[in-house]
């Protein structure tokens, strides 16, 4: 009996625990619900640091100018034409859900009136002489936009702090606890007021890496901003703490796991104004990374450096505008999306809208067609978003493959979206069978484009139908097999092509380049499928080699490349964009041979917060 009463007992402990955990991952959901449909959100770096074009605090702390004259841009910051209302406004018309500002770097400045003991303040000691975050709060609220209020937990400058630079401490905390809790008390005085005075939605901490969450006292500091808002979001660098990963300059080339997380992203090398550094970005790489974040499931936090005057740099002010162009045109595939399907079973990006009732393409060219495996449930109509007049149709073949007809399409000049939308939630298969046609099959195509897409589409996949076939190394003395219907363009496509298609193998696993891809049998070059007409440079992603040279397949023409987000102290290789001259595009596909140092080296790890800015 009393052995039947404790099982009761411990089932119905149970039960109670997991109805709690249940109810506490609803709330969880709910809180977070914005967060995730939102997609695009501004960071704005704005500090004195502007005053020179100098990098944020990492300046002095890595002992690149002193401390002393870099508190000296104090004087020089006065924010004399600076126009908050215009700031949001511009935030808010580039699509963006919500704004982040650094109310405090790590070099101790505050942008709001701090009473804090020892605080360094805008109001009191800089020439501007006034409070500049609130207005810019104000406005926010005004707009509708979610606050973010970026806090750095490190203060170089503060005298209870233990750090000053990369070579100097002022103390061991253990050596001085009393001291270190003074610190404590000070940093967490600033987001009681932060938090009693702006109500913030999110809270975005950085720094975190210098101490430990004991240290810290992360937990009371969680429970302190909880007690203002319960719903407060936090980002992951509260040590072991936070609602949402917060991946660094580079776009993942795994997307995360986590059901929430955030790229922070600069448009070029710097986050705060850096006059010299013209490393800009495109709107046009800008705006297919926000669809490659899109696609994985996750935010981009976009920056800007405004100068110490106030204003924004019309670089900055053209990406944005641009960036607002494409969101306004393309909202329903940007906001409330789920990550999308896999790439085995669509060679490109794609998302899933909130009902899950859609399935979103977003193709970064202009192209004839665009083919979809293992699609179990057929749509009831393909559209392109933002273009009602367009005509879109599609067939289905035996195996689940989808093909859409794209020809009669107006493609958008950065990513044009296509709309693939079903009755209910669409089956998709994972083990489908494949589609994959005999070579002489392919030969006799009249459609060369398709022909082509078939071998390359096979071959991205291992399975190289041109071995043994006759195909020579050089495309020249081919022996093979042709007959009265064979496509001679697709013959001599293949012959131009020979290099790429020459005992190669299957190409590059997801999320290194939206498109197929073979390896050579060295695996020292990388050839690159290109359909249609690109609307920017061929983007390719987590490569640790080095670049040889770059040039097109069966045509001898060099081309160029830039790289960027490569940090030079990290292991972590930055974005590869390949510049394409359209007048050497061919008519059914074209080939990138990227020739690398040695044997392809693919970086496959997960993405991490920067704790380092040499």
């Amino acid at each position: 009996m009393k052995n039947r009463l404790s099982k009761a007992i411990f089932l119905g402990l149970m039960l109670a625990a997991s109805g709690i955990n249940a109810q506490t991952k609803a709330e969880e959901h709910k809180k977070m619900e914005w967060f995730k449909n939102a997609k695009l959100g501004i960071f704005i770096h704005w500090g004195i640091y502007s005053v020179d074009g100098i990098s944020e605090s990492w300046a002095f702390f890595n002992n690149y100018i002193n401390h002393e004259n870099y508190m000296k841009q104090l004087n020089g910051f006065s924010a004399s034409k600076y126009q908050p209302d215009q700031w949001t406004q511009l935030i808010k018309d580039s699509g963006a859900q919500y704004a982040v500002i650094t109310t405090k770097h790590h070099d101790g400045v505050s942008l709001w009136n701090s009473k804090a003991e020892k605080a360094v303040t805008i109001p009191a000691n800089s020439s501007a002489k006034k409070d500049v975050l609130t207005p810019f709060v104000t406005s926010l609220k005004k707009t509708g936009l979610k606050t973010g209020l970026y806090f750095s937990l490190p203060d170089w400058s503060h005298p209870y702090y233990d750090i000053n630079t990369r070579t100097k401490k002022r103390y061991e905390i253990k050596n001085d606890p009393k001291r270190w809790l003074q610190f404590v008390n000070y940093y967490q005085t600033q987001l009681n007021e932060l938090s009693a005075q702006y109500h913030p939605d999110l809270l975005w901490f950085d720094g975190d890496w210098e101490h430990t969450s004991e240290e810290w006292q992360a937990p009371q500091t969680l429970s302190l901003l909880k007690k203002y808002n319960p719903d407060i979001i936090i980002n992951s660098r509260l040590t072991n703490h936070g609602d949402y990963e917060t991946p660094e300059q580079g776009i993942p080339v795994v997307s995360p796991q986590s059901p929430y997380w955030e790229l922070c992203y600069t448009m070029n090398d710097s986050w705060g104004y850096q006059p010299y550094d013209s490393h800009y970005k495109t709107p046009n790489m800008i705006i297919r990374t926000l669809a490659d974040v899109i696609s994985m499931g996750g935010n981009l936090l976009l920056d800007i450096g405004p100068k110490s005057d106030g204003t924004i740099d019309e670089k900055q002010v053209e990406i944005l505008k641009s960036l607002g162009r494409w969101t306004s045109k393309n909202k329903k595939a940007i906001y409330g999306t789920n990550r999308g399907i896999p790439f085995e079973n669509f060679k490109g990006k794609s998302s899933f809208s909130e009902t899950k009732k859609s399935i979103f393409l977003y193709l970064e060219e202009a192209k004839d067609f665009v083919k979809v495996y293992g699609l179990g449930t057929q749509p009831e109509a393909v559209k392109i978003v933002g273009d009602e007049k367009a005509k879109v149709n599609f067939s289905f073949n035996n195996e689940n493959t989808m093909t859409i007809n794209l020809s009669n399409v107006k493609f958008d000049q950065d990513v044009t979206v296509a709309e693939l939308i079903f009755k209910d939630t669409p089956a998709l298969l994972s083990n489908f069978k494949s589609d994959s046609r005999p070579l002489p099959e392919i030969l006799e195509d009249k459609n060369s484009k398709m022909a082509v897409y078939d071998l390359a589409a096979a071959l991205h996949k291992g399975n190289n139908l041109l071995d043994r076939s006759g195909l020579t190394s050089d495309g020249q003395d081919m022996k093979i097999s042709k007959t009265a219907k064979t496509n001679p363009e697709t013959l001599t496509w293949i012959g131009k092509h020979a290099e790429a298609l020459y005992e190669t193998g299957k190409g590059l696993p997801e999320g290194h380049y939206s498109g197929m891809s073979a390896l050579s049998k060295d695996r020292q070059t990388v050839y690159l499928f290109v359909e249609g007409t690109p609307s920017g440079p061929i983007a390719l992603k987590g490569i640790k080699n080095n670049i040889a040279r770059i040039r097109i397949t069966g045509d001898g023409s060099m081309i160029n490349h830039k790289i960027y987000n490569k940090l030079y102290w990290s292991e972590t290789p930055g974005i590869i964009y390949i510049d394409l001259p359209k007048e050497r595009l061919d008519n059914n596909m074209t080939v990138v041979a990227v020739l690398l140092d040695k044997p392809v080296e693919l970086h496959r790890e997960k993405v991490n917060a920067i704790q380092n800015n040499l």
